[in-house]
């Protein structure tokens, strides 16, 4: 209850002090960006098949632009066959200005790249289900090389040890491969 000279402003020790207080900082912190930089972003999202707001998230947590995504074998439905199904390699050729790195997981990663070379740019061994941090993270800068991980997005299955992956290699972000290859990123 508000006593005598109470403004009838949020109570300053409680929650809705804290969210004021974060909505404001929040509000100062965001940049006000020019409309033609605007235009640019929901070009550069359209290239790379995702929705701006998931574009616009990975950008504003990282700081910089997408560069490339990392598929595991499994995102890319290759349990039986070396070669990535039609709606998958159609999905893949769409996307512009971007790598198409791949994991390989029971299979040779020279064999994925040979059979789908049209649509990865590379690929290298992925970390096995029980590996440790150290070995995930040196086994993710190996297929990375140079390229700075805050710039690679995974496209992972459901796995649970693929989720794992982007703190081990500091990658950007995981999007779900099923929400990437419905075109729903």
């Amino acid at each position: 209850m508000a006593g005598i000279g109470h403004n009838g402003g949020p109570e300053m020790a409680g929650f809705e002090w804290r969210r004021h207080c974060w909505t404001a900082a929040r509000a100062r912190l965001l940049p006000v960006l020019p409309v033609e930089v605007v235009r640019m972003r929901v070009k550069r999202a359209q290239d790379l098949g995702l929705d701006y707001k998931t574009y616009a998230g990975v950008r504003a947590t990282t700081g910089r632009d997408i560069i490339a995504f990392l598929f595991s074998s499994n995102a890319l439905r290759l349990e039986k066959a070396l070669r990535v199904p039609a709606r998958e390699h159609a999905r893949l050729m769409a996307v512009t200005g971007a790598e198409r790195l791949a994991l390989a997981q029971s299979m040779a990663a020279d064999q994925l790249l040979q059979a789908n070379g049209d649509v990865l740019d590379g690929a290298g061994t992925a970390p096995l289900p029980m590996e440790g941090f150290g070995s995930v993270a040196a086994r993710l800068r190996a297929v990375l090389d140079k390229r700075p991980g805050d710039g690679v997005v995974l496209i992972a299955s459901d796995a649970p040890w693929e989720r794992d992956w982007t703190a081990a290699g500091r990658l950007a972000a995981t999007i779900p491969a099923e929400r990437f290859f419905s075109g729903v990123a």
